[in-house]
This record gives C-alpha cells, structure tokens and sequence, in this order.
C-alpha cells in the first residue's frame, strides 16, 4: 500500500523547512532584522547570510553578537526608517486576507476575550521596511480570520498615501502563500499537507492556481549549514530552541 505525504517520514525537521522557505524569500538584500522571540526568522536570516558569504547584514535584536544597534527598538525604527533595513518579520494573533494584523486583543476592545502583547512599531515598520514577510506557526481559522478584531498593522494603503514597505508572503507551518495586489495567493504547500487542508484551516479566501507545488525540502547543504554553523549561533539567542531543534547547548559552544 502506497503511503501518503503525510506518512512518509521526512529527513528534516518542520523548524528547517521552514527556515529554508523563508531564507528564499529574504533573497538578496543588504540588512534583515529580526525583533524579539523570533526563532525561526532568525535561523532564516542567519542561513541567507552564511549562503551570500556574509550578506545580508543580520541585525538579531536580543543578540550581543549578532546585533550593531546599543539602544534597543528606537535604532531600529531610526534605520528602517532611513530605508537602510530591506527585509523584517511580522507576526500576530490575527491575520486576515487583506495581510492586516492584530497584536491588540480579539472580542470587544472595551471587553476582550484575549489579549495579545500589543502592536509595539508593527504599524511603522509594515510601512516602511520594504519586504515585511508575515509568519503564523499556528495555521487555523482562529489564527487566519475572514477579518482581524482589530487593526494593529493594515496590510494595504491607499493610493495617495506613501509606502514603500508591505507585506509580500506569508509562511506557516502548513504553507506558503504569496501576497499582491491585497490579496494571498496559495503559492506551495508544505510536505506532508495538502491543498484540500489548506482550504478546511484558512479562514479567509485566497487565490489559487490550478495546480499547486510543494514546497521545496531543505537541501542537503541547506540542513548542513542550519545544522552546523547555525544552529550554535542560536544558542546564544535562543538556547532553548536550538536544544529542542538542533539538540545544541550554549555551553558547548561557549568561547
């Protein structure tokens, strides 16, 4: 009996799937920064940077290391908006089909059901840095709305308003879609997935070609790098994550 997808059993972890799709999408730029508990897109930046010898410049903002800024965010939103941060990462609580976000809370503001950390400079930086790629590990209706309860950073702009940064795709852990001209379109899906779950889990409508890729698997030299050059740059930043993913100690690795 043929097994699926799903049953197949992969030689990567899901952490550098997705790491690799989004190192892709980062391409080549000058800077990528990565704002705080932000693992993934981190080990993504780190890996574009190791595949372009040293560029993109990595501003990994808890980092000491990996980190030129000495005054925490207020550097940041001062360098992005100069133009000279290309690529930043955005999450929330809601994402809606109009790329907008919701880091506030959900239900009634005056009464909410949830509350979320808060937008910080999500709204600031979504307009200013050029590429900003949205990342949700958690791919349900309740985490991918029809339309957010609250706008903490809106996807799209009007015509007269100037904004040389946006949202250009959004990766989670069961996708990868595309965004333009305000609305996602289904641009891979993850092995072991398949369209018709996409479909069941997305609470809001997307475009979709008539037949949709997988998404490409790390390559061997992509999962030799994350494995072991990256992974004992993480400790420093992550140490619980590259221990649980990569099964690296910071203490190994301590100079």
């Amino acid at each position: 009996m043929c097994m699926s997808a799903a049953q197949r059993k992969k030689p990567f972890r899901d952490e550098e799937l997705l790491a690799d799709v989004i190192a892709r999408l980062i391409g080549d730029v000058r800077h990528v920064a990565v704002g705080n508990a932000s693992p993934i897109p981190a080990t993504a930046a780190l890996l574009a940077r190791e595949r372009g010898n040293g560029r993109p410049y990595v501003s990994l903002l808890q980092s000491r290391k990996h980190n030129f800024f000495t005054d925490g965010a207020r550097e940041l939103f001062d360098c992005a908006g100069q133009g000279r941060i290309d690529v930043f990462f955005l999450s929330g609580g809601q994402i809606d089909g109009q790329g907008n976000v919701n880091l506030v809370s959900t239900g009634d503001y005056a009464h909410p059901d949830v509350r979320f950390p808060g937008s910080f400079g999500s709204a600031y930086l979504y307009y200013v840095v050029r590429k900003i790629i949205l990342f949700r590990t958690e791919h349900s209706r309740r985490t991918l709305v029809p339309k957010v309860d609250f706008i903490s950073a809106p996807g799209a702009s009007t015509p007269d308003t100037y904004r040389p940064g946006g949202p250009v795709a959004l990766v989670t852990n069961r996708c990868l879609f595309s965004f333009a001209n305000g609305r996602f379109t289904l641009a891979s899906v993850h092995p072991g997935h398949t369209v018709e779950e996409i479909v069941e889990n997305t609470g809001f409508n997307f475009e979709m070609p008539a037949i949709v890729p997988e998404t490409s698997s790390p390559s061997p030299e992509s999962l030799k790098l994350l494995r072991e050059v990256i992974a004992p740059q993480l400790s420093e930043v992550y140490p619980q994550f590259a221990a649980q993913v990569f099964g690296v100690t910071q203490s190994a690795f301590a100079s």
